[in-house]
């Protein structure tokens, strides 16, 4: 029995196609290093010279390349050489209600993609209440309504407006918090010590992140914006609640936490290979300074190993007075962001890196209104560490166009579009 096992696996692997090519980058025609090709069960690399080859017997591939967009193609060829476009990430948050192809919102963030060096939206795919803001092709989820509250109607004409613009879509992802998820899972929900499924100060139920239901339920919906197009998978509140006490379905230890967004990561990377989209992780912007999991689950050099980029949310706003020597580091944002940055490019190197930038007014005593000046400050420490890019947050999704363009005189009495 073992004989005819061995060989049925060797003659396998012999009917498999090699399949060799050849990557290099569009504008400089150099070849690319360490891109990933891949199946939709496995992944090689290219080498030096951008050659690589994959033994499969599929035909569709996809090639993922840090700083570049990602690429798709055919098994037609047999020496293809393929190039793909690099591209450094000027995305705006476009919130869930602002999703609309109607909407002043979108209509206006489609004209500064027009008119500036924004090429990038990032797009409320679940939210924390757990709607989606089209209908999914997951029942689980349709089942419990969380389509009642869409505004994408055609999820298709949308992205097609996106695309024909080229603009490079990301997709974010509530991950565990999720109230619609949690109160039709109770058995999995989180709980507090009396038995009492847990809201956090908004009043929003979470699942627990040691449950395999939770990362699959968050799979599927990651799974639906890869098939419908979207660029790359940003996984937001993946992690646990930064609260003390409460009950899960593991020991609550450092060990645990960190193992359980672990395997999330390296699920979502197997369950999202065959569609070719990237992965990216938001993290509290202390992450950079702290070499413990700060009691949610997140370290650098964990989430480094599974997801593609790392997204801190360094607003200058979210560090206290003292942090870097400055009594407000609000008022500091070139500072802010550059130092915290520093503080990590030994663990994950800087193309791996696009952190959320700041676009609303300081919330601290300092009360600093973030103009042109603010924003530039912010995205020239992204610069200097040539990161892959940034990723502007205002709540709101009300941007000034002129923020975002080469050369333009600051103007503070420019005001938000109504």
């Amino acid at each position: 029995m073992k004989i005819y096992t061995i060989f049925f696996i060797l003659l396998h692997t012999s009917l498999l196609a090699s399949f060799d090519g050849r990557i290099i980058d569009t504008i400089t025609k150099e070849p690319i290093f360490k891109a990933k090709i891949s199946d939709s069960s496995s992944t090689v690399y290219s080498d030096k010279n951008g050659f690589f080859s994959i033994n499969s017997e599929e035909d569709n591939y996809s090639i993922k390349a840090y700083g570049y967009r990602p690429f798709s193609f055919s098994k037609n060829l047999s020496y293809p050489t393929m190039e793909i476009e690099p591209i450094k990430i000027k995305a705006l948050y476009l919130n869930f209600w602002g999703a609309r192809i109607t909407s002043k919102t979108f209509k206006r963030i489609i004209d500064i993609c027009d008119e500036t060096e924004i090429n990038s939206v990032v797009i409320d795919i679940k939210s924390v209440y757990g709607h989606t803001v089209y209908k999914t092709s997951f029942e689980k989820a349709n089942s419990y309504g969380a389509w009642y509250q869409r505004t994408i109607k055609d999820i298709e004409e949308f992205m097609n407006i996106l695309k024909e613009k080229n603009i490079y879509t990301i997709a974010r992802i509530a991950t565990f918090k999720d109230d619609l998820q949690a109160l039709n899972n109770p058995e999995y929900a989180i709980r507090d010590s009396n038995g009492s499924i847990w809201r956090n100060h908004d009043n929003i139920a979470w699942v627990d992140p040691y449950n395999k239901k939770s990362h699959i339920y968050a799979m599927e919906i990651a799974k639906d914006a890869a098939k419908v197009g979207f660029d790359e998978i940003n996984f937001d509140f993946i992690r646990f609640p930064a609260r003390r006490g409460l009950v899960y379905s593991k020991e609550d230890t450092q060990e645990n936490r960190v193992q359980a967004i672990s395997d999330f990561l390296e699920f979502s990377q197997n369950e999202l290979r065959q569609y070719g989209v990237f992965t990216s992780v938001n993290t509290y912007g202390n992450i950079c300074w702290t070499k413990d999991d700060t009691g949610i689950g997140q370290t650098v050099v964990d989430l480094a190993k599974h997801a593609d980029y790392l997204s801190p949310m360094l607003y200058p706003s979210g560090f206290a007075s003292g942090f870097f020597g400055l009594e407000n580091p609000s008022e500091h944002p070139h500072v802010v962001i550059y130092s915290s940055i520093n503080q990590i490019i030994d663990i994950i190197e800087p193309k791996r890196i696009r952190p959320w930038l700041q676009h609303f007014k300081d919330y601290t005593s300092s009360a600093v209104f973030y103009r042109q000046k603010e924003i530039k400050e912010q995205i020239r420490a992204t610069d200097e560490h040539n990161t892959s890019g940034w990723m502007m947050w205002s709540p709101s999704s009300r941007y000034i166009s002129n923020y975002f363009q080469k050369n333009i005189k600051a103007d503070k009495n420019l005001t938000l579009f109504p």
